[in-house]
């Protein structure tokens, strides 16, 4: 869900910034996407894992007891999960500290240097409470956190030219929104740190069987990315004057999708611990979105090669997945996998 929470952002505060007539919808949609992929700082701390697995794994390849590339590849990926959730979805991820991250942000705005003193020190107080509550380790990811969020609210005091009440706005929505994206998979975030109280003590499941609850999350994640799509095809489209189409132009080549339901034969069923070789290998299909057509002439014989423009190669690359995600459910359901 890494690049769905800043897409869900972007999609609702894009579309109804422009429904409410603004002239800066995708200004105001790409920093709310930006500050929605904030809180996900904390997985860095997975980095630490991956370096000692890879350490690990050189000695054991110097001494001839190495794996397989797949297997190898499997237990990287388990090992980024397990560090990274030492201290993922906790500090950053909560609805309490989200409100004061956009406030600390939003004073960053300001050219005033008062302004900027009160939120560092707003940041830094969440950085002592974090140290008392989690420990060193909690406060060194809510300083990354707190970093982060100056960092990017510089970069929206430099390249926009949003007020402070219009940063606290979509900043609150990106880091308040975050954390429901984050229901479905994974152990829940702790949505009212520091508080010792658990809003949502389990994961949402979409289905009791784990295979379905996978290609669910799946789907929601896609229909996400078609949002965000959309939006920004409407938004470009009206703003250049032209017809806004409800659907941008799909290359027919998106139906090679449903050959990915050959898949089934081959690929584990995917769940929440084995995801990695269905998802993907199912967002491979969509590069038929980005292949050059090559047409024959008839007349005089000669190959033409055209590539298909950057709008109609995204909507065709996301057609052509959604249309493999579906027939690879199609497949399961019907005792294939």
């Amino acid at each position: 869900m890494f690049v769905g929470h800043a897409l869900l952002a972007f999609a609702l505060v894009a579309a109804v910034a422009h429904r409410l007539g603004s002239e800066r919808a995708l200004t105001l949609g790409i920093v709310a996407a930006a500050f929605a992929a904030v809180p996900d700082v904390d997985i860095g701390y997975a980095l630490v894992g991956v370096a000692s697995h890879l350490g690990g794994v050189g000695v054991a390849g110097a001494t001839g007891a190495g794996g397989t590339a797949a297997g190898d590849a499997v237990s990287l990926a388990a090992t980024f999960w397990s560090t990274g959730n030492v201290v993922h979805r906790a500090v950053t991820h909560s609805l309490v500290v989200a409100p004061v991250v956009a406030a600390a942000a939003a004073l960053w705005v300001t050219d005033r240097t008062d302004a900027r003193l009160v939120g560092a020190a707003l940041l830094g107080c969440l950085v002592v409470v974090a140290a008392a509550v989690s420990g060193a380790l909690g406060a060194a990811v809510m300083l990354a956190f707190a970093v982060a969020a100056l960092l990017l609210a510089a970069a929206v005091a430099g390249r926009t030219d949003l007020t402070p009440a219009g940063t606290f706005a979509v900043a609150a929505f990106g880091l308040l929104s975050h954390p429901f994206g984050d229901l479905f998979t994974g152990e829940p975030p702790r949505l009212l740190y520091p508080l010792g109280v658990e809003l949502v003590p389990h994961r949402v499941a979409l289905s009791p069987d784990p295979t379905l609850h996978l290609l669910a999350a799946f789907g929601v994640e896609l229909a996400t990315v078609w949002a965000a799509a959309l939006v920004w095809a409407r938004i470009r489209a009206t703003d250049a004057g032209g017809p806004a189409r409800l659907l941008p132009r799909v290359d027919a080549r998106a139906v090679a999708g449903a050959g990915y339901a050959a898949s089934a034969l081959v690929i584990p069923a995917p769940t929440l611990d084995l995801s990695y070789p269905f998802v993907f290998s199912v967002l491979a299909v969509g590069l038929v979105g980005v292949a050059p057509r090559v047409r024959l002439r008839p007349r005089t014989w000669r190959i033409g090669v055209a590539r298909p423009g950057p709008e109609r190669a995204v909507f065709t690359a996301l057609a052509a997945v959604t249309v493999a995600a579906a027939a690879y459910l199609l497949a399961y359901l019907g005792g294939v996998a």
